[in-house]
């Protein structure tokens, strides 16, 4: 069923010329360019730079800004008051790892120059970034605001975030977006770690306060491995970051569930066992980040692969994930393993693994401001199974959640990931109407009521 809870923006004319120039700004990002060497090459050239974390780090509480930098948007236009849509520092700032040790995260901090008409000051979205990769190169706070980039034969990436982040910086709110841990930075980007990914939202917020120095109305957003960290952020606030002032969360397409998410056609292939889908290196970037987290699943995984399959997981964590999807796309997962064996299957015969793997899930704590939570039934890429469930553990500890669940879609070539593509945008327009509503102090709906547990 359809929850149809989402409130129309009801400024329709308000912010119509800023969304026209918006538009116009990331049309105008269709034409392909050559990377530049300081947007994508330090990360494999072993040049940090600004992303190199001062050692050892200060001993100081998560969310400290360890250094900053203004630099230039290429997507803007110059004006009077400061270029348009927004002015953006690059930070580092202490977050905590999953294991709550202290850790240098990177991120992107946008000072909107367009008016916010909305009631109470201006707000600060922390936007948790989809899908980038893991390559330091991808990092988000690296391309965010660039033309595409592109090098030869297979690496071509564009920040996909732009359409989020500039619509938000549209409606005249501030923006922070993390880079995540490891992103950026020398360690491995530990992808969908709930924890690490938690802490490092959480903390961006922080380090935005500090920057300013002023606390705001903030809010969480984000879709994909962006969703589940926004979700992961919505139910570790209350005790990691009880000060901020948090009127909502929007989560979409969350992997709740990484064993569900594995079992997915992208992943588990088209045609299980024959023809892969397009997103086999999500399980290359999975695996990277468990064996950096937890080495004693190690042993496990290596004993499990394929010479092939080591060679996905050291390329995959090298590469931002367009590359990466057509180096690997179409393959079945188990040409990366001995035996052929799937990969839910190298997870229940290991109790390390099972135990790293279950620690990902989402649900298991209550979020004390609303969430909105968002799925596809076409969805691909993200089983909506199992982000309702998440939605329904919520629902019975309490929380208020509102489920917009994108059912008009049909099946469209599932294992492309097309209809984890198409149901992005109509989503992340009802999350702005929504999160404007928790801004303006309205009551949330709350779909719990409905029987959601």
């Amino acid at each position: 069923m359809h929850h149809n809870v989402i409130r129309a923006d009801r400024r329709p004319w308000r912010h119509r010329a800023t969304l026209i120039l918006v538009a116009a700004l990331v049309a105008g990002a269709g034409v392909i360019g050559s990377a530049s060497p300081t947007s994508a090459a330090p990360g494999r050239l072993g040049s940090y730079g600004f992303y190199q974390p001062p050692q050892p780090l200060p001993s100081a509480k998560p969310g400290t800004i360890l250094r900053r930098q203004v630099h230039p948007v290429t997507l803007s236009v110059p004006s009077q008051g400061g270029p348009i849509p927004a002015v953006a520092t690059r930070i580092m700032y202490l977050s905590n790892d999953t294991h709550g040790r202290p850790a240098a995260v990177t991120g992107t901090y946008l000072r909107s120059s367009l008016p916010w008409n909305g009631p109470g000051p201006r707000p600060l979205v922390s936007v948790a970034p989809g899908t980038q990769g893991q390559g330091d190169q991808c990092a988000a706070s690296k391309t965010i605001g660039n033309l595409p980039q592109y090098r030869f034969p297979l690496d071509l990436w564009f920040n996909y975030e732009i359409l989020t982040t500039y619509t938000l910086l549209a409606r005249g709110m501030n923006v922070v977006m993390t880079d995540y841990h490891g992103l950026g930075t020398p360690a491995m980007h530990d992808y969908v770690n709930r924890l690490a990914e938690g802490h490092a939202v959480l903390d961006s917020i922080r380090a935005a306060e500090q920057l300013t120095g002023r606390r705001a109305p903030a809010v969480v957003f984000g879709y994909s491995q962006g969703g589940g960290a926004a979700a992961s952020a919505a139910e570790l606030q209350s005790t990691y970051a009880p000060e901020l002032d948090l009127r909502g969360t929007y989560s979409g397409a969350a992997p709740a569930d990484l064993r569900e998410v594995l079992r997915g056609p992208v992943i588990n292939g088209i045609v299980p066992g024959a023809v892969g889908g397009a997103g086999p290196a999500l399980l290359g970037y999975a695996l990277n980040g468990i064996r950096a987290d937890y080495p004693e699943t190690r042993p496990a995984i290596d004993a499990a692969l394929s010479p092939y399959g080591k060679q996905m997981l050291a390329e995959s964590a090298q590469t931002c994930i367009g590359e990466a999807a057509l180096r690997f796309m179409f393959r079945p997962p188990n040409v990366f393993t001995l035996g052929g064996v799937q990969p839910d299957q190298i997870i229940k015969r290991s109790p390390a693994l099972r135990r790293a793997v279950d620690l990902q899930r989402i649900g298991t704590l209550k979020p004390s401001a609303p969430v909105l939570v968002a799925g596809g039934t076409q969805d691909d890429v993200i089983p909506y199974h199992q982000v309702r469930r998440m939605a329904g553990d919520w629902c019975a500890q309490g929380a208020t959640v509102t489920l917009d669940t994108t059912t008009w879609l049909p099946p469209v070539f599932p294992g492309l990931a097309v209809g984890h593509g198409l149901e992005f945008l109509p989503a992340l327009v009802s999350a702005q109407s929504w999160i404007t509503d928790r801004l303006a102090g309205r009551p949330a709906p709350n779909s719990c009521r409905g029987g959601l547990s």
